[in-house]
Formats: C-alpha cells, structure tokens, sequence
C-alpha cells in the first residue's frame, strides 16, 4: 500500500484552484443576492463585497476593467444579478465569486444610475431655482449644440428665421449618443462660454431610448451646464422625456422645436405689440392736443388776455396796498422793540453795582481781586483795595475791629 503524499498549503490550494478553474460550469455562473460589506477602492478602481441570501454568503470581487463598465454604484443591501467565474483565492483559501458584470435586480441599471445621480445632483443644489439664469429678451446671437445631421437643427433654423430673423445662429456639431458624446457636449459648452460667443445657448437632441438620450445623463454634462454662465435651454427628446440635463439647465423646453420659440421672440407678437403701443400714444397725444387748446382758447377768450394793460394795472394797485401794509407793520414793529429795549435798559441800570457805588458805598478786595465781606478776611498790615464810584484806592490795614 502506497503512503500519502503529503501536500503544503500552496499545493492544497493550487490543487483546489485548478479543480475550481477547470469545471466549465463554475467558469460562468449567474447568482442573484444582497449586497454587503461594499468597499469601492477609488485608487486601483476593484469592487469588494460580499453576496448573500438568507442563509449563505459569498465573498466577491469585481476588477477595475469591468467595474468601470457599471451604470450604477452598488450599495448595501442592493439587490443584484451578477455573471461572473467562481475560483479561489490561494493566499486565504477562500473560494470566492469574481464578477464580470452586475445589474440591479428588478430597476434597470441605467433607471438606477439615472436616479442615483439625480439624487446626488439635487444635494449639491445642482437644481435649485434661485440658481437659474433669466433667458435675455431679444437675443442677437443663438448658439445651438446638437448633431449638424437630422431634423433637430433643420426645426430650429426654421423657427428662428420665422419668428425673429434678426438673430445669427451659430452651431457648434457633436455627437449626441454614443461613446465620446457626453465629452463633446461639455467641450461645446465650454467653448462658448469661453469665447462669450452667444447670448442663449440650446442642447439638445431629438427622441430615442434612455440609452441613446444618456450623453444627456452624464454627470460631466451637467456640471458643465451648471457652471455655464451663458444661460442653457434644455431640449433633449421628446416631452415625455427628462434628462439630468433638463434638470440643472436655466430653462428646458419639451422638444427642440419648442427650444427655439423660447430662445426668440416672435416678430409678428413684437409687431402687433408695436402697433398696439403706436395706437395708444397716438391716442393719448391726441388727447392732450385737445386739452391744450382747450385750454389756450379759454385763455384768449378770458378778459386778462383781452385787455392785459388793466390786468396790470390791478396787480400794480395790490402790490402798492401791499407795500404800505408792510411798512406801517414794520414801523409798529420797530416802535414796539425800542419801548422794550428803552424798559431793559432802564432795569439794568438799577441793578448795576455802578449805580449802587454812587449812593456811597465801596467794594473792598485782597489782592487777589476777591471781595472781602468780613472783618475775619483781613489781618492787621494786609494790602487791600477800595473801589468807589469815581475810582480806587490802594490802602493798608492798621487795624481791625470787629462789631460787638
């Protein structure tokens, strides 16, 4: 009897990779479950997540160069449908699922990518109101980007030179659908914006599928039209279609048809408005006309404009009675100030200390000048001064006596 061969870990693990790798029914397999333990490596691009139903789990991988194929980022607890090989990971021994490709299971991948971004968009104000840009009134110059082929274009230089041939068209061609689309779109619009080429600029294209309309969906297109400072109309597809674009743009328009009545007025409504102005200023000029010769044949008719030399002569006379009336008011006015004046004067003149000195008496004051009203402010010696009414005298105490 033959011993066993004893194998090491690496051989043990090879061995059960190759049995893994060489059953064509593990080689490509389809397993629905719930998403979890998701960590998306932004560096190297791979997927890491664990698949599970309720009683089983399995651990799974997506590299870069199929993660970057996904319409929409996994989450935990999504429900999924993957396709990928079943094999084992020799350095943990563990068997593991490496997928291929992934889609929601129920919502459509580009529904939920569409979604997902949409409510990402919205958290970053991307659609907020008061970020909309006011669309101007009489543009000159109407940048449209869309396909140079098709009926899209063909409409809208129809409409503009119907409604208002005095705007240029300028189109910038890309692609609307399909690889390289959305790239282009963003190229278009900065291209505008940097050359300040335009007053209004249009996007769009015609219908078609949610796939074809995606360029319209893509996360770079609408933050190139969030950051464009030449107001955007929004016209992609169909009425019944709505894009991410025609959420952040300035203005969406149901069809690109509809795009062009909004980027320009209507000459024929500017023409009735015109007319419409026209009729009533000619109405209101009329109007006064009538009232200004009314006016003027009144004042022909009156007796100041008949004979104005008595018209004169009864201002003269009021002016006359009116200069009289001032200066016999102004003379009662004068009297009645010089009575008062000649009153306080003579107040005055009984309060002054003047007149007070002239009845005899004196102030007396050290030398420095403060008045003396006691005998108990002066000392026998001190320098003091007496001021009578007819001048001053520089005199020296000899002595002080005080009252009894």
């Amino acid at each position: 009897m033959n011993a066993p061969s004893v194998l090491t870990i690496s051989q043990l693990n090879m061995y059960v990779k190759s049995l893994l790798d060489g059953d064509p029914s593990l080689n490509r397999v389809f397993v629905s479950g719930e998403v979890s333990n998701f960590t998306n490596h932004y560096r190297s691009g791979h997927l890491y997540l664990s698949l599970k139903d309720e009683k089983c789990v399995i651990k799974a991988v997506m590299f870069s160069s199929y993660a970057s194929r996904l319409r929409f980022e996994p989450k935990d607890g999504m429900k999924v449908l993957v396709r990928g090989r079943v094999s084992l990971y020799e350095q943990s021994g563990q068997y593991q699922l490496y997928i291929e490709d992934m889609q929601p299971d129920g919502l459509g991948a580009l529904n939920l990518a569409y979604e997902q971004l949409k409510e990402k968009l919205a958290a970053e104000g991307l659609f907020d109101t008061n970020k909309k840009q006011p669309l101007p009134e009489f543009p000159n110059k109407v940048g449209v980007i869309t396909s140079p082929t098709g009926a899209v274009i063909h409409d809208i230089q129809q409409i503009m030179a119907r409604r208002y041939p005095l705007a240029e068209l300028i189109l910038c061609p890309v692609k609307v659908q399909g690889e390289g689309a959305a790239e282009q779109v963003v190229q278009a619009i900065e291209l505008f914006n940097r050359k300040k080429a335009v007053d209004v600029l249009i996007v769009g294209r015609g219908g078609g599928s949610m796939e074809d309309l995606w360029a319209f969906n893509e996360e770079k297109v609408a933050h190139a039209v969030a950051a464009s400072s030449i107001p955007i109309i929004s016209a992609v597809g169909h009425e019944t279609d709505v894009t991410i674009c025609d959420f952040v743009a300035d203005c969406r328009a149901a069809t690109p048809s509809a795009a062009a009545e909004l980027a320009v007025p209507d000459q024929l409504e500017l023409k009735d408005t015109l007319r419409s102005y026209q009729f009533t200023l000619t109405h209101l000029i009329r109007a006064r006309m009538r009232n200004y010769h009314e006016q003027l044949h009144r004042l022909v008719a009156s007796k100041s404009f008949q004979t104005p030399q008595t018209r004169v002569a009864m201002e003269t006379m009021r002016l006359d009675r009116y200069t009289e009336q001032l200066s016999v008011a102004m003379k009662r006015k004068t009297e009645a100030e010089a009575h008062r004046l000649s009153k306080l004067s003579g107040q005055l003149h009984t309060l002054s200390p003047l007149q007070v000195l002239s009845r005899g008496y004196a102030i007396t004051q050290d030398k420095n000048q403060q008045t003396i009203k006691s005998t108990a402010q002066v000392c026998t010696g001190q320098q003091i001064t007496v001021t009578l009414s007819d001048g001053v005298l520089d005199c020296t105490v000899d002595e002080v006596k005080c009252n009894e």
